[in-house]
């Protein structure tokens, strides 16, 4: 098994891929793992998921091994791999639970698909960055949707066509990544707190508002919609928790909970 998942006591899923000899470049049977493992997680009563890879490198994108045998295969394989890979962004995507992406030294091709569908993403000073796949005469497609609500059309215009390299501070620059911190393990510990310290259902519910305010008209449908989900969730039982112990000068239930 290349890919590992594990659960904190704090209810954090911490999914890894461990491919460092391959600098954790992806092939069919890595995606697979990573889809049964992220589906997984998606099902379970969890506070967050982070992801993040062994050694040096973040990840190099496809595995070139892989990439020399989907050359090999016709037009109808290939779309049957290239849906794989899709599904994996997608279930990343679309989470339920927060997430969090460690990067470090090179992420590469397919790797920033990876990065752009997780909530949150740190990355080293020392990490680059390259949407490689005009280099060899391909295109960013399967993550180009993920990417593109990232990092904008504007920015996308120039590096899907220009595959250069460039470093962690125009990453953060473009909106790619949200913070630069040479030490992973630290910013995880601290985002990790921040989201534990949240309402669970509220991180959610605040997740899955996001996706349905998002580049929406804001008309009579949306202003009671957003109105809607206010008052649902104000009247629910996290939401009168949260409510009771900030007036009454107290942690609220899921803060001590997540302490024990």
């Amino acid at each position: 098994m290349s890919v590992t998942l594990n659960i904190t006591k704090t209810k954090v899923a911490i999914l890894e891929l461990s491919r460092p000899e391959k600098h954790n470049a992806f092939d069919s049977h890595v995606i697979n793992e990573l889809i049964q493992c992220i589906e997984h997680a998606n099902g379970l009563d969890i506070r967050a998921l982070v992801l993040k890879t062994e050694g040096k490198h973040f990840s190099a994108g496809a595995d070139l091994g892989w990439m020399k045998s989907m050359a090999g295969n016709n037009y109808d394989e290939n779309v049957a791999d290239s849906e794989q890979l899709a599904k994996l962004m997608h279930v990343l995507a679309t989470s339920p639970h927060p997430t969090l992406c460690l990067v470090q030294g090179a992420a590469f091709g397919g790797a920033l698909g990876l990065i752009a569908c997780c909530d949150i993403a740190v990355a080293t000073g020392n990490a680059k960055f390259c949407l490689s796949e005009v280099k060899l005469g391909l295109i960013p497609a399967v993550i180009s949707p993920y990417v593109i609500k990232a990092i904008g059309e504007r920015q996308a215009r120039r590096y899907f066509l220009t595959a250069e390299v460039f470093m962690a501070e125009k990453a953060l620059d473009m909106g790619l990544v949200h913070e630069i911190n040479d030490d992973l393990a630290a910013a995880q510990d601290q985002f990790v707190e921040l989201l534990l310290n949240n309402g669970p259902a509220a991180v959610k519910s605040a997740k899955s508002l996001i996706n349905e305010v998002a580049n929406q008209d804001i008309d009579a449908e949306l202003i009671l919609h957003t109105a809607k989900r206010i008052a649902e969730i104000r009247v629910s039982e996290e939401g009168q928790e949260g409510l009771s112990a900030f007036f009454d000068k107290r942690a609220p239930n899921w803060q001590t909970a997540a302490k024990q």
